[in-house]
This record gives C-alpha cells, structure tokens and sequence, in this order.
C-alpha cells in the first residue's frame, strides 16, 4: 500500500469515528459518553428550574390580572363581567355620572376596597387623579344643513384631584368646573396611580413584590357615532418592597433557589464548552482540501453541512439562553429585577430547545430516527413549497379584510383575517365563519359565499394534500434507502468503505502502529 492510500484509509477511519455515536466511541477509544451524561442531567435540573419559576410567574400573572378585574368593578359604573366588550354611554348625562363615579371611587378607595391598594406618594403628598379631555381647537358642526368647519389642532385640558379632597356626600364628587365640549370631544381619560403587595408569596417563602398600577381609564369619542365606549386598562411596574419584615416564614429557600440557579449555569457553560468543541472539530474536519487533493473533485454543500451538526448548534443557543435567564432569574429572586416576562420567554425557549436535543439521541436508533431523516430531506422542498403557497394565502388574506372586514367581526384587521383563515384550514370554526356574516349587502354576502368557498377548496383539499404528499414521498423514499442499504450521500459512500468494528481496536492505536493503517483494507 502507497503513502497516499495509507493517507487516505486513515482519513475515512478518523471520519467514521466522528460520525460515530457515544456508545460506539466507547467501544473503539474507551472515550466516555460526558455530553451524553451532561445533556441528561441538564435536562432534569432544567425542567425542574423551569417548573419553580413557572409557579412564581403564575402568583405574578394572577395577581395582575384579579387586580385589573378588580379595578374595573371598583371604578366602572354598573360593570359586569359580560359588559366588556359592550361597556359604553349614550348620553352627555351618562358622561358625567360615570366620571362622578370615578372620582367618588377614587376618593373614598381605602374605605370600600377589600385589597391592600392605596395611593401613591410624591414626597409627603399623595398623587392626584388627572382627568382630561382633548377636543378639537375650534370647529362649527351642523348635520342638519350637511356642513361643517373644523379646526384639526388637538387642545387637552385637564383637572387635578387629589385624594385629600374627600367629598361631603355619597352621590360622588363636584365636576362643575369641569365641563366637557361634547361637539368636538375626542376623549376624556382619567389617570391615577395605585399601589399594592402582593402578599400570597409569603406563603411560598418568597419575598412579596411592591406593584404600582398605572390606570388608565378611556372615554373613547373619535368616531363622534353617539356611542361612547369606556375603557379601564392599567400598566403594572414591579419594585422591591423598601423595609420589609417577615415573621412565622424563613425566606432561606431563596438561597437555596440561587444556589441551584448557580448550579444549573456551571452545568450549561460545562454543555456549551463542550458542544462548541465538537462544533470546532467538525469544521477543522471538513474534507474539501482532502478530496480536492487526492481525488479532484469538489466537495457538494450538502456533504459540507454534514460537519456542522445542527444538534450541537441548537444546544449551544439553548444553553446561552438558559445561563441568560438563569441570571435573570437570580436577579429577580434577590429582587434587583422584575424582568419576569423576559426571563420567562428565556427559560421557556431554552428549556424546549433542549428537549428537542434529546432527538439528536434517539436517532442513533434505526426504528427512530426515520422522523429526523425524513425532516431534514424534506425540509428544502417544504420550504419552497411554502413560499408559493404563502403567495395566494397573502392575496386571500388582503381581499377579505378589503371586503369583509366591515361585515364580519372575523375579518376586522389584517391579523384576525390571518387566524380566521388559518383556523379554516384547520376545519376549526367553519360553520360560524360562513353564518356570521352579515347580510346587508347582497352583493357582499354574494362574494363571501364565493371567497370562502374556493379558499376552503383550493387550501384544503389541493394544498394541504399536495403539503402532505410531499412529505410521504420524502418518507417512502427515505424508507426505501434504508431497506436497501444505500449510502445516501457521497460522504456516506466514502466512510462505508471502511468495514472496521468500532471494537476492533485500530481506533484505540491509531496512527501509532503500522498495522492499524491496514485495517480498512484487510477484509
């Protein structure tokens, strides 16, 4: 055997060897399965960090959504539950009872509310309610002769009312000196800040968190339609309580919740360290040169890519985002931050990124990884693929908000034309689509029956169809290969030819011995 063999059938054993998985590496070097063992314990402490995190996030949710209910009941006048949607006034009357009624509410809050809410304070002086009323500068309205004249520059005035100012009767407070310009009204909103503990983390051995509550409640008049909808939203900031003190509960499980934290950031950057290794060796391996020099040819892309293991890749971007949040997260349980929605979208994404990793193992198995296979074939021809159909999905989408959004509520705005048909091609909601149309238009109604009848058609049964036969094909094919035996690709061709056992021991004492530079070419 030449040199250059001798090059060569030690180039395919070192490639075979790479594409080898933890057990076989075992077997041919003695090379312990450490990201293995390390994935698996990552995937334990993770989820179970997960778990905790989502409990405490969940305390925070709730609480801010019962105090925004609570909120409307306090302030809204006549609220129910299912008024939400339909909460307005009619008239000028209306008006001025609800923002009465506001101001009564707001006044006398520490007298009637069943929570821990109270006002917010700027030095020795609590915040005020503010209530303004932007309307147009000048304008002269007669619907009666068609005409009109309209100054377009927008003027706010606004009132102060500060809790100190307690009213003498029950039937609210005095806005006389308020008087509101109904013919060029746009809006009146009413702004007021509240303050709030959230107590039940106490008894899970937290340390509650201080909440302010930015109110904003929206008397709506642009449309100038004779309806007025009223609105009550609020923004939520979370601070650390100043000169707490907790008795009957040790908070010491918050340094052990660090403590673990810390734990589970060493093992991820030991996950990254060792990833990023494998992700090095792969491109350093990458045979271009080699079969350009020993073979003349080029090496295709797809071969190339079989180096960079996406696995390794996606585990990385799992474990940055997981040493990301788990800071994140420690900084919240000290309570130097209130990122909790950051921090969630962080341990969430790299928590099922990891186990989607655990794929990258069961594939290894040939009764499982045809689904991993069969992805990654199809994955080039399903892009394209919905690339097109994305084309006639957009066109569909723009016609029926053009069209339909004023006749059906589904349609209203580009993004529920988007839900609306997509849960269609579902076959979710199907009937209640076609019947809730309204029918004020016969030439509307008409041109609905026509759009919804050929979208169904044309994404249910040809596209949906097409989308499913190009992965059955994808997959017969891919079984066939395997049934066969064939190498796949040209690399696989090239590594097949070495016919070494990874128990063989030409792995363990390669290039030391002359012998092992034989084995590839002995059988």
């Amino acid at each position: 055997m030449t040199c250059e063999q001798r090059e060569v059938e030690s180039f395919r054993r070192k490639l075979k060897y790479f594409f080898m998985n933890p057990c076989e590496k075992y077997r041919a070097r003695g090379r312990k399965p450490w990201k293995l063992m390390l994935q698996i314990i990552k995937i334990a402490v993770i989820t179970i960090q997960l778990v905790s995190f989502g409990l405490s996030n969940q305390m925070v949710v709730t609480f801010k959504e019962e105090n925004l209910m609570a909120f409307k009941h306090l302030f809204l006048k006549d609220y129910t539950h299912h008024s939400s949607n339909s909460y307005a006034v009619y008239t000028q009357a209306e008006v001025y009872s609800h923002l009465s009624y506001i101001v009564d509410r707001f006044l006398r809050l520490r007298n009637i509310t069943v929570g821990n809410h109270a006002y917010e304070k700027d030095g020795h002086y609590f915040t005020p309610l503010l209530m303004c009323q932007q309307f147009y500068h000048n304008g002269s309205i007669l619907p009666g002769n068609e005409t009109f004249e309209i100054d377009a520059q927008v003027e706010e005035e606004c009132l102060e009312i500060y809790p100190v100012q307690l009213p003498t009767t029950m039937e609210g407070a005095d806005l006389s000196n308020f008087t509101l310009q109904f013919k060029r009204l746009l809006e009146v909103n009413v702004y007021f800040t509240l303050k709030a503990i959230n107590l039940q983390t106490v008894q899970h051995h937290e340390l509650p968190d201080c909440y302010d509550f930015s109110i904003t409640i929206r008397f709506n008049n642009r449309a100038h339609s004779g309806q007025i909808k009223v609105d009550l939203d609020n923004d939520v900031d979370i601070n650390e309580c100043r000169d707490w003190k907790v008795t009957g509960a040790s908070p010491k499980n918050i340094y052990y919740t660090v403590l673990f934290d810390v734990v589970i950031i060493l093992t991820c950057l030991a996950s990254l360290v060792l990833c990023t290794r494998s992700v090095s060796t792969g491109v350093q391996l990458q045979f271009v040169t080699f079969f350009l020099r020993h073979f003349g040819k080029l090496v295709s892309w797809s071969d190339r890519m079989e180096f960079i293991n996406g696995w390794y890749i996606l585990i990385v971007i799992s474990d940055i985002l997981t040493i990301t949040g788990s800071v994140l997260k420690i900084a919240i349980q000290l309570k130097a931050l209130t990122s909790y929605d950051i921090c969630s979208i962080l341990l969430g994404t790299g928590t099922m990124l990891v186990w989607i990793g655990v794929l990258r193992y069961m594939g290894y198995f040939k009764k499982y990884n045809i689904l991993i296979i069969t992805l990654r074939a199809a994955f080039p021809n399903v892009i394209r693929f919905c690339c097109c159909a994305a084309m006639i999905y957009l066109g569909y989408c723009f016609c029926g908000w053009i069209v339909l959004g004023p006749y059906h509520d589904k349609f209203r705005s580009l993004n529920t034309v988007t839900e609306c048909l997509f849960s269609l091609i579902n076959g979710d909601d199907m009937f209640a689509t076609f019947k809730n149309m309204q029918q004020k238009s016969y030439l509307v109604w008409l041109f609905s029956r026509v759009y919804l009848y050929t979208f169904v058609s044309l994404f249910i049964y040809m596209v949906l169809s097409l989308f499913i036969t190009l992965i059955t094909d994808t997959y017969e094919t891919i079984k066939q290969q395997q049934s066969d035996g064939e190498p796949v690709s040209e690399l696989q061709a090239f590594i097949s030819e070495c016919k070494d056992h990874p128990s063989s021991g030409c792995y363990r004492v390669e290039g030391r011995s002359s012998t092992c530079l034989f084995c590839c070419v002995r059988r």
